[in-house]
């Protein structure tokens, strides 16, 4: 990983997506040491941003020629385009790629139209209402409560007030959050992610292109999985099977290719990044991620153990509940939080000694995608 760049992620009245974008992209260009000249492709993720978002950002910084490609692919844009930047320095094409995830996000509730337009006419693209019936399953499954998932809240909200670049930087408690307004029952307000614009950079070059005076940090797996014949995602949806349910969902098969990829387990991991679209999703996403084992996340929770200074330290810089989630940008955003620990420079949120870091991110269509790194 040659360079990282990160804006802090709000609500930006009059600012565009392209110039987030261009910041982000210099602020990694000073973070290696490099020039932009020195940048031989571009892949670039975003959702809502209409044709050519990433050449739109690019001009901003210089037009030089190179293949510029644009990724969507939902909420998982930009590790999707992290994927295809690292294949293409893997596979030798290029020497330094330039990865941006960048979003200005509508307000209210994301206007998805990921699904056919006879789902969309009954209902099925409210994400809220989706996200309520995995938790309802997910409760009766584990015997967990909705006390035990606002932990989840008020973790990341503690974690997201030492971050700089997160849209919440204020704690809460459990109180304040089960006293949140219902959204979709039993989801309060606090239980989901706060959109957010925002934008993230990388560079990924060839180790022997490295100019950076960082401790180097290395991309062990990046793997993307689509979804799996009888899975019900989302729920509700007829695809899901009763009769032919699949050995292993998408976060489970995503995961068990990264690990293979890395040549590690889940034992081996020092800090997470999950996807906590909504609180309860960073518990069924650890487990199904083979970091806890299944329906234990509450307890583990509960116990400390993915709080900064536990075992397992999860959502570091707040997660998408503190941090924001500008669509395109958030899975960068959680690869760039663990670059800063796999180099020893995330400051009061460091997690001692972090060698392997992983990161999850799911998106509509769906799709699940892992990242492992290591220095």
């Amino acid at each position: 990983m040659g360079g990282i760049g990160i804006t802090q992620w709000g609500y930006y009245e009059d600012a565009r997506c392209y110039d987030l974008g261009s910041k982000a992209i210099l602020a990694s260009l000073r973070d290696a040491d490099m020039e932009w000249q020195d940048i031989q492709a571009a892949f670039c993720g975003s959702v809502y941003q209409g044709t050519g978002s990433g050449h739109q950002a690019i001009k901003d910084v210089g037009l030089t020629g190179i293949p510029i490609v644009n990724v969507e692919n939902a909420c998982s844009s930009a590790a999707s385009a992290f994927r295809l930047a690292y294949q293409s320095v893997a596979a030798e094409i290029y020497d330094m790629v330039m990865v941006l995830g960048m979003e200005k996000m509508p307000r209210g509730p994301i206007p998805s139209n990921a699904f056919r337009e006879w789902k969309l006419k009954l209902g099925f693209n409210m994400q809220p209402a989706n996200y309520a019936l995995l938790t309802q399953k997910y409760l009766e499954k584990t015997g967990a409560t909705i006390e035990d998932v606002s932990l989840v809240t008020v973790k990341n909200r503690r974690n997201g007030a030492l971050n700089p670049n997160a849209r919440f930087q204020k704690p809460v408690t459990v109180e304040e959050v089960l006293a949140s307004r219902m959204i979709s029952a039993p989801l309060r307000l606090l239980h989901c992610c706060p959109l957010a614009d925002g934008a993230v950079a990388f560079i990924l070059c060839s180790r022997d292109k490295f100019k950076a005076k960082h401790k180097v940090v290395t991309v062990a797996a990046s793997v993307l999985i689509t979804g799996v014949y009888g899975e019900e995602y989302p729920p509700g949806d007829i695809v899901g099977s009763l009769k032919y349910p699949p050995i292993m969902n998408l976060t489970q098969l995503s995961a068990k290719q990264a690990y293979e990829a890395a040549g590690l387990g889940p034992e081996d991991i020092d800090v997470a990044q999950v996807y906590d679209a909504v609180a309860p999703g960073e518990l069924w996403d650890l487990e199904e991620l083979g970091l806890c084992g299944e329906g234990e996340a509450p307890r583990l929770l509960k116990a400390g153990v993915f709080d900064l200074n536990g075992k397992l330290p999860v959502n570091t810089d707040g997660g998408l509940i503190a941090r924001g989630h500008p669509l395109g940008a958030s899975a960068g955003g959680q690869i760039y939080e663990l670059v800063l620990h796999l180099r020893g420079d995330a400051g009061p949120r460091q997690v001692k000694g972090a060698k392997v870091a992983l990161a999850h991110a799911m998106g509509a269509g769906p799709n699940s995608a892992v990242t492992i790194l290591k220095n």
